[in-house]
């Protein structure tokens, strides 16, 4: 017996029998011979793990664009609290740890720069062309973009997870149906905890009746979600309906007092122009495009190809690349500089 078919007896020892097994998977659509050493589902997360878009996490806008300080969320830190939550309720449901992990760390590789403001820029820019959702950009990533246009020919399962993380039908396993509330909770807590960093929230704003459910901190707020989850679901992954309504209303007062506060969001309104002129740009001189894009340029045209270039970037890069294509740049003559 291999250490691949160990861990898949493993499975279906310990695992409940609403686990999604992965020696019942749907497989990739790319057929592989198995790995010596990992489930289906453990290669699938460390693929994620080690891919380019991954790493492109850590510079790409949580909540607050161009914060100052270290201690803000990034769209990193934003998945591997995610994958944290996930995890821990998968293990009390004793549902597939592994296959939970590999949907949580690539929920968001398809997310643009500069957080949601740049999500509805992007889609306003491909309105005619079929907009852009970040969770099916999550796939087009995994399917298509990464190492070099041949994808990381993930299984269905974690696939299906990824596209349905955020809206719309539930994911067909309750692992990734563990993965969208494990979301919901993780942004919603952090993004307090950031708000107040950033001097827009305190936590005595937050309405009574919904610290009445919750209490007063971000470990008993958790704490009470996780638990809702764990003492309610069965075939599906529920929440008890009290504790249900009062995150939603926790949700509906986050975007009041943060998500569209105009203090927290006073720079989102330049992102849009910054999107919009490099789309423009791009989609009237294709050839710009990295030589990764061409590819595309010619199977899905200039839009398509703009924007998986632009979805792709980091704050930073984006910041680059308009600097680079609208910003004159200095020259210098004879040691005297000038501003061309």
């Amino acid at each position: 017996m291999t250490i691949h078919e160990r861990s898949e007896m493993y499975e279906k020892l310990m695992q409940s029998p609403l686990a999604a097994l992965s020696s019942k998977s749907r497989g990739r659509d790319t057929e592989e011979p198995p790995c010596e050493y990992r489930t289906c589902y453990q290669r699938d997360r460390d693929r994620i793990l080690h891919s380019k878009s991954f790493r492109r996490l850590k510079h790409k806008t949580q909540v607050f664009l161009a914060p100052e300080g270290d201690h803000y969320r990034t769209r990193l830190t934003h998945t591997l609290e995610v994958s944290q939550i996930a995890r821990t309720i998968a293990r009390a449901l004793l549902l597939n740890e592994d296959l939970t992990e590999a949907i949580s760390l690539g929920h968001d590789l398809g997310h643009t720069p500069f957080g949601h403001a740049g999500e509805r820029a992007l889609n306003d820019a491909m309105g005619n062309v079929g907009g852009f959702r970040h969770y099916q950009q999550s796939v087009r990533v995994v399917n298509l973009l990464e190492k070099d246009g041949k994808g990381l020919n993930l299984t269905w399962e974690v696939r299906n997870g990824i596209n349905r993380h955020t809206c719309g039908e539930q994911a067909i396993t309750l692992e990734g149906q563990v993965v969208r509330f494990a979301d919901r909770i993780a942004y919603i807590n952090h993004d307090i905890d950031d708000a107040i960093r950033a001097g827009v929230l305190t936590e005595d704003k937050i309405p009574e009746t919904i610290r009445e459910t919750f209490g007063d901190a971000k470990s008993a707020r958790i704490h009470t979600l996780v638990t809702s989850i764990v003492e309610n679901s069965g075939s599906s992954i529920d929440m008890d309906p009290k504790v249900l309504r009062a995150f939603d209303r926790l949700h509906d007062f986050m975007f009041e007092e943060v998500y569209r506060n105009p203090v927290a969001k006073s720079e989102e309104s330049k992102v849009v122009g910054l999107i919009d002129n490099m789309f423009e740009y791009f989609v009237k001189n294709p050839d710009s495009l990295p030589d990764e894009f061409k590819d595309i340029l010619e199977k899905e045209g200039a839009p398509r190809a703009a924007c998986d270039y632009i979805a792709g970037m980091t704050d930073n890069y984006a910041l680059e690349v308009y600097n680079c294509l609208f910003i004159p740049r200095r020259w210098e003559v004879k040691g005297i500089n000038f501003t061309g």
